[in-house]
């Protein structure tokens, strides 16, 4: 008796529950239309994607057998938490070089490029719909032992021969992203600046306020979403790269989206693969979490 009564208490539950999302899907087809798209083109190919990480290999073929083998080898492997720790550090270190270079940047746009701001703009997105990989080869034409900056420092007798701190190294590889990611840190934070009213900034003056206390108090609070956002574009992007790496890095510029991409090429280990790349997704959607904690607090 009592286990039939609690069959129909989880029947009229489920009956709730299933009326509580028919009601929320009947406000607009569209939204029903949304959440299939988004379930078909997005969601079962991730979690199909993911399900690899269960399984294993042998020689060149996947077992498709539950195992949590693979997260096991992330664990005592040797290489790939230490690879992983320097790779965050690499991200990190992007990041902040990009805020500390792009917040002036967007500031002086915002508040003393007056009409030539959105042209200035323009510039610095045309870059982003470039070719990744042409803008690496620019990068390392740029960088390398012939390129622009040895002879700028060759001619101003700085150095008496090329230098390989630019060139297939970890400098290599920070140079290389903050150049190519500080576009994505400027315009979220060039946004942020250009909503202040400008007569909540002639006010701080009005009362008292000297120019630094001013952004200190008003201008940086108010922006600081902006280019909370725009840091964390830049550091996710920066902690999956592998094309950068592979590229102007060298050996010493190993990476863990490089262990990534040598799991799913030559290794041929895609359970492997799957793995490190889910625990980057993971590491990924905590860092967006946070933002958003981050964000609405601010």
């Amino acid at each position: 008796m009592i286990n039939l009564i609690f069959i129909l208490i989880l029947i009229l539950e489920i009956c709730l529950l299933m009326t509580n999302i028919i009601n929320y899907f009947q406000s607009s087809i569209w939204t029903i239309v949304s959440f299939i798209m988004v379930t078909i083109i997005i969601l079962i190919p991730l979690f199909s994607f993911l399900s690899y990480s269960f399984f294993t290999v042998d020689n060149v073929e996947i077992i498709h057998e539950f195992s949590l083998y693979n997260f096991k080898e992330f664990l005592t492997g040797e290489i790939y938490i230490p690879t992983f720790f320097r790779t965050l550090l690499l991200a990190l270190t992007v990041m902040i070089a990009c805020m500390i270079t792009g917040y002036p940047i967007a500031y002086f746009l915002a508040m003393y490029a007056h009409r030539s701001k959105y042209f200035i703009l323009l510039i610095l997105i045309i870059p982003l719909f470039m070719s990744y990989i042409i803008k690496i080869y620019m990068m390392r034409s740029i960088l390398g032992y012939s390129g622009l900056i040895n002879k700028l420092l060759m001619m101003c007798g700085i150095i008496s021969e090329p230098s390989e701190f630019f060139l297939y190294n970890q400098n290599a590889v920070i140079i290389t992203l903050i150049i190519i990611l500080l576009p994505l840190i400027i315009i979220p934070t060039f946004t942020s600046l250009e909503k202040i009213p400008r007569n909540i900034i002639e006010a701080t003056y009005d009362i008292g306020c000297k120019p630094f206390q001013s952004f200190r108090f008003v201008i940086f609070p108010i922006s600081l979403p902006g280019l909370i956002v725009g840091a964390v574009f830049v550091f996710i992007l920066a902690l999956g790269d592998f094309v950068t790496p592979q590229l102007v890095g060298g050996t010493s510029g190993f990476t863990y989206g490089k262990i990534i991409y040598s799991n799913f090429g030559m290794a041929f280990n895609w359970p492997f693969g799957t793995a490190l790349a889910s625990i980057l997704l993971i590491v990924s959607v905590l860092i967006i979490l946070l933002t958003n904690y981050l964000t609405r607090k601010t």
